[in-house]
């Protein structure tokens, strides 16, 4: 995949020559050299050969005070700026402050520094309740499930492999998931409260990252096994595959919103981000490992597999939230053509989800089998379709897990910490040395 140090990489080779010349303003230039008007020249000339979307000069001068530095040079340096531009942008700024009405989903023009006020209460509130919801791997007890899974005879061979195929695929997942929030999301959401939700679960993917390797560490499990499943598994393969094509825009750093034909390549991106990987792919393997601990086996992981999944379940609130928006705000995008284009990606993601529950149950384990496990599939596809305003396409199916939308959709009241007694460090009591 193209990433940002490839791309850093050639336009270090181009842009090298451009390190030499002197900025055009008068307060760099250097009397003793008439030479340097020579030197920019050659730069500019090769300059055209940048990326597609890229700046055309993506490196600033650096400006240099004359002769030594020392405190009493710099001084003189940064008052000798010319402060014009800046001077102008605070009248600008006085004279327009931010409404709720400048600010928009994509495409927004407003600063997206300025945070309120908030267009979007709801992108807030789950910000608030992200935070609220805070845990660390660290603080489950893990010492029954290192006993039971050392003992021989403590799993079924069956329940010994979902728990390293969902450690196997999740691993690699949430890596995937936190790459294009941080790179490729972020960068296109243009309100400020969605972009403060989205660094708190970019956070949380990164817990859930670690949590899957404290699980491995914990269990003594072959790390090399467990982390390199995603190319060796063709069922866990698949969906690996299947989310890198589907995210290609959003994770390609030239790629930009502005046009409909880009903007609908985000709105396709987003649906297969929200809807399938964050909001169908993780069904299958946790409705096992959470059976598990059902059955009072594996209580420490399944512990941290539930809180996984509630933050999973903000997560693709949070992301059907900004789908909807993008579409109430841009309704030529939700034509005839782009809504068969997101029921064919969240029907391609049940498909891979119901091989991937084929492959790792083969036969009934767990008070499941795979026909139970397709059905409630086809349950969450119906739930996800609907979220985005479409039909169901199983009218008739039904949800054989009815325990899952306890622990999923926080239905049950209950106490989040109930089963761990934390003592919590306030940041006076912490040592900084």
């Amino acid at each position: 995949m193209f990433s940002w140090d490839e791309y850093n990489e050639d336009e270090q080779a181009t842009a090298a020559p451009a390190a030499a010349p002197a900025p055009a303003k008068p307060v760099q230039a250097e009397a003793p050299q008439a030479a340097a008007p020579e030197v920019k020249a050659e730069p500019v000339a090769a300059k055209p050969e940048a990326p597609a979307g890229a700046s055309i000069n993506p490196v600033n001068p650096v400006h240099r005070v004359s002769g030594a530095v020392t405190y009493q040079s710099v001084q003189a340096h940064i008052d000798a700026m010319n402060t014009a531009d800046a001077e102008e942008e605070i009248l600008q700024g006085a004279e327009s402050r931010i409404k709720i009405s400048d600010k928009a989903m994509i495409n927004c023009r407003a600063d997206v520094n300025q945070l309120v006020p908030f267009k979007y209460d709801w992108a807030w509130q789950k910000y608030l309740d992200g935070c609220a919801n805070h845990w660390m791997p660290q603080e489950i007890n893990m010492t029954a499930d290192v006993a039971l899974w050392k003992n021989s005879d403590g799993l079924t061979d069956d329940e010994r492999m979902i728990i390293k195929r969902s450690l196997g695929f999740f691993s690699m997942a949430d890596t995937v998931v936190a790459n294009n929030l941080v790179l490729g999301i972020y960068r296109h959401i243009t309100n400020p409260e969605c972009r403060q939700y989205l660094l708190r679960q970019s956070f949380e993917e990164a817990v859930h990252s670690h949590t899957y390797q404290h699980v491995v560490q914990s269990l003594g499990m072959d790390e090399r096994e467990i982390f390199n499943m995603y190319h060796e598994v063709p069922s866990v393969a698949k969906k690996a595959q299947w989310g890198l094509e589907k995210t290609f825009e959003i994770s390609n750093p030239d790629f930009k919103t502005g046009t409909e034909e880009s903007d609908r390549a985000f709105l396709r991106n987003l649906i297969a981000y929200y809807c399938v990987m964050e909001g169908m792919f993780f069904y299958c393997g946790f409705s096992q490992v959470l059976s598990l601990g059902r059955r009072n086996k594996m209580t420490g992981t399944a512990e941290q597999f539930q809180y996984i999944m509630r933050d999973e379940s903000t997560h693709v609130s949070f992301g059907i939230e900004v789908i909807n928006t993008i579409i109430n705000e841009n309704p030529n995008l939700w034509d005839q053509q782009m809504q068969a284009d997101a029921r064919q990606i969240i029907l391609e993601g049940l498909y891979l989800e119901t091989l991937y529950a084929r492959d790792s149950m083969p036969t009934g384990v767990l008070g499941m089998n795979a026909a139970m496990m397709e059905e409630y599939l086809q349950f969450i596809a119906n739930r996800r379709l609907t979220q985005i305003g479409l039909s169901e396409e199983f009218p008739a199916v039904t949800n054989p897990f009815p325990w899952m939308s306890e622990i999923i959709d926080m239905k049950k009241e209950k106490n989040f910490f109930e089963t761990r007694v934390i003592e919590y460090q306030v940041g006076g009591a912490l040592s900084w040395d």
